[in-house]
């Protein structure tokens, strides 16, 4: 096996580990019960910041950053805040599978913001994908079907809204040359300070058992977040992404197994549509890139 094969399988592999902790983090968040989900994003946040400060420390990294990355981390900490905070309520309102899948458009909104603020095209191809997925969006809200409330849905989608916006601002603070953990601690922090003032002026209190599930489920979101940055150091996204979405059928298994959960047949086809068009992006972005390897 080559060495470029080799760091390709282990992509892979992180990228299925990251997918695995997301999925945990998802079913702790639900664990921890009837307390709202801006306090259940502080303490994700907070051991994310720990964690992220930690490694900033040890390597004596500065946290100084550019001027001219300055809007672009605010952007990011300003989006992933909300992409985390409406997943977290999805989490808490819909099947677990449900809030996973609506949480992964991020790619699909991620792809609109490149062309918007980036400047990077999109072909035709890509726009009829994006157009399938969020096709595939309306059997999972299911507006008018069998009177859904399609409310926690649409914040569902707002949370992929948000993280694909968040994930553009990462694309272009790493083109600015910022540090991984810089971008972390700082969203990290920032996330945490925002809802202070939500948690003290509606704080639940919480048995010994849900604050050791929530820091649990901060736990499981750094592993996802630390297994994913390890992935695309191995192999470019274009190469491995589509593995990100094997987090559905984790989902999926532990929400049965946990909460018994079974999604209808209108969700399972909205996964399909979602998924396929992630497939036949993944596949065309091969070919583009052995064509381009020909030239």
């Amino acid at each position: 096996m080559n060495s470029k094969r080799g760091n390709d399988i282990r992509g892979i592999v992180m990228i299925i580990l990251s997918a695995f902790c997301f999925a945990c983090m998802n079913v702790c968040v639900r664990l921890a019960g009837d307390i709202p989900s801006v306090q259940k994003s502080f303490y994700r946040n907070l051991v994310a910041a720990v964690l992220a400060g930690g490694i900033v420390y040890r390597n004596h990294v500065s946290l100084r950053v550019k001027k001219d990355a300055a809007p672009a981390l605010a952007l990011r900490c300003l989006f992933g805040t909300l992409g985390i905070l409406c997943n977290f309520y999805a989490i808490d309102h819909l099947l677990i599978a449900d809030a996973s899948i609506l949480n992964k458009l991020s790619p699909f909104f991620a792809v609109v913001f490149s062309f918007l603020f980036l400047k990077e095209k999109i072909m035709p191809f890509q726009a009829f994908c994006i157009l399938t997925a969020f096709g595939g969006c309306l059997f999972i809200v299911k507006p008018g079907f069998e009177n859904t409330e399609p409310l926690p849905a649409l914040i569902g989608m707002l949370g992929g809204f948000g993280a694909g916006m968040a994930y553009t601002m990462v694309r272009k603070l790493g083109s600015l040359g910022v540090k991984g953990p810089i971008i972390v601690f700082y969203f990290s922090m920032f996330s945490c300070i925002a809802v202070i003032p939500s948690v003290v002026l509606n704080y639940t209190p919480m048995t010994l058992r849900q604050q050791v599930v929530l820091l649990l489920a901060g736990v499981w979101a750094a592993g996802g977040q630390f297994s994913i940055t390890a992935a695309y150091t191995y192999a470019p996204a274009k190469k491995i992404s589509i593995y990100d979405y094997s987090q559905i059928l984790f989902a999926s298994l532990l929400g049965f197994i946990m909460f018994g959960e079974i999604p209808d047949r209108y969700s399972f086809v909205g996964y399909l549509l979602i998924i396929g068009s992630s497939v036949l992006i993944f596949l065309y972005n091969q070919k583009s890139m052995r064509e381009t390897d020909r030239t």
